[in-house]
């Protein structure tokens, strides 16, 4: 379901695409590219890859080759930085989520990009989580943050295979910059950690699921960072069981063998909000344990963790582990809301995917995939500005600080940005309420091309 841009949202969005973003651009032919990509992915049409678009965007059909090639080398050749045009969405979006809520997470998480043929820089038969199998495909890791309500991809890296990284000719084709090396997806996502960190965005509880929660240094990197963390973790991991004084037993458990122990009569029915069917809740335990790995450090000097175990109703086994940085003093119902959380990812890739062409880029090259992504996470940026300007939440969800960043005019707590938030865009289901412009305005093909000035 999608509605037209009326004059106050346009002019919110010029302000946006053209004036902040476009002044990261460097020159005004980049700018008026970025908006009509930009259009092209906010607006109708069922593929939003650069030739369908370059066809929507241009009356005279004589023009849309010419559109199409211009649009090809501002995604593919052009020299513009990914990292201060994410960095700019990431302010703006958080000056209007944070009027009211906190940020409570940041959600690291993976998604696969199906593919045909072997060309597409880091494609190559593997696990994919959105197919639910192997598949020809590429798989890009992304760094998200979270309000109570609302949710906000601010960062992606392509995961390139070994096959990829030690491949000089494909390097080659693909233009990989030669810094750039083989890293898991644990190491691509503490790199954005990292970034998020010096850009100071503000801080929340680090969810991840058994692919990064399982690797012990990721965790260990987290907490060197001062950062909670709540990852799943698989039910093998083996932890010694603490006291309610953290006084740890002998005997070493699988946190499955802890499950057991305790019967289906020690896991407690908890609720952790209400979804569109009515209230979502399972059955939960939580002990307090230190987890058993090979570090050199004696297990009196490590931290204790919570372990939290969900063991739904009708199932034979219980269905998550989960270990949690959180006080020894944390209700159960916190515990299970933080990590049901995670869940919201699901949503920014559905939205990204189905409303926003994440899945459509056709290039081949690496810089051209993370310029698509770059463009991707500004129109959902501007979406979530715009929904929280629309729909606020509740009095209860408000920061802490209690500010008002957009009347201030300052930045969110900690986010270095010379720009103000005042002029900042206005909430849950993205989709629902994804602004669509208009299919076939006139473009012109001249540097000065303004591309939202003429939106219907």
């Amino acid at each position: 379901m999608s509605y037209g841009m009326d004059q106050e949202v346009l002019t919110r969005a010029e302000e946006f695409f053209e004036q902040r973003i476009g002044a990261l651009l460097g020159n005004k032919k980049r700018r008026a590219s970025f908006a009509i990509y930009a259009r092209g992915l906010l607006g109708d049409g069922e593929r939003k890859s650069m030739e369908p678009i370059a066809a929507r965007f241009c009356p005279d059909l004589g023009q849309v080759d010419a559109l199409h090639q211009r649009l090809i080398h501002f995604l593919t050749d052009s020299q513009w930085s990914d990292r201060a045009v994410r960095r700019e969405s990431t302010c703006y979006a958080l000056s209007a989520m944070m009027e009211r809520e906190s940020i409570d997470a940041w959600i690291v998480d993976d998604t696969g990009f199906l593919k045909q043929g072997t060309h597409s820089v880091g494609v190559q038969r593997q696990y994919t989580g959105s197919a639910g199998k192997t598949a020809n495909c590429q798989v890009g890791v992304s760094l998200s943050v979270a309000t109570r309500t609302e949710q906000l991809p601010i960062d992606f890296e392509l995961y390139l295979p070994r096959s990829w990284t030690g491949n000089a000719r494909r390097r080659k084709e693909a233009r990989i910059p030669e810094g750039v090396g083989f890293q898991t997806k644990p190491e691509l996502a503490m790199q954005m950690i990292d970034r998020a960190l010096e850009d100071g965005v503000p801080q929340g509880v680090v969810l991840a699921d058994e692919a990064y929660g399982n690797i012990n240094q990721f965790r260990q990197e987290l907490r060197r960072r001062t950062l909670d963390y709540a990852v799943a973790v698989s039910a093998s991991t083996t932890v010694w069981i603490a006291d309610k004084r953290d006084q740890l037993g002998q005997a070493k458990w699988s946190v499955r063998e802890i499950a057991r122990a305790l019967g289906r009569h020690r896991f407690y029915p908890t609720m952790w909000r209400d979804g569109t069917k009515g209230p979502m809740h399972s059955n939960f335990a939580a002990r307090r344990v230190v987890t058993c790995h090979s570090d050199g450090t004696a297990p009196k000097e490590r931290e204790v963790l919570w372990l939290l175990i969900e063991w739904p109703k009708g199932e034979p086994e219980p269905t998550g582990y989960f270990l949690l940085t959180l006080p020894p003093n944390t209700p159960r119902k916190k515990l299970v809301r933080i990590v049901k959380q995670r869940w919201r990812t699901e949503r920014i890739y559905e939205d990204l995917k189905g409303e926003l062409g994440l899945d459509h880029f056709e290039g081949r090259r690496f810089g051209g995939w993370h310029h698509h992504l770059s463009v991707a996470l500004c129109c959902y940026a501007f979406v979530i500005a715009e929904k929280v300007r629309a729909f606020f939440p509740s009095p209860r969800g408000r920061n802490s600080a209690g500010a008002d960043y957009r009347t201030t005019g300052t930045s969110p707590p900690g986010f270095v940005h010379h720009h103000q938030t005042g002029h900042c865009p206005h909430h849950p289901t993205m989709a629902s309420s994804m602004p669509a412009v208009s299919s076939s305005p006139e473009v012109a093909l001249s540097p000065s091309t303004q591309g939202f000035k003429n939106v219907s």
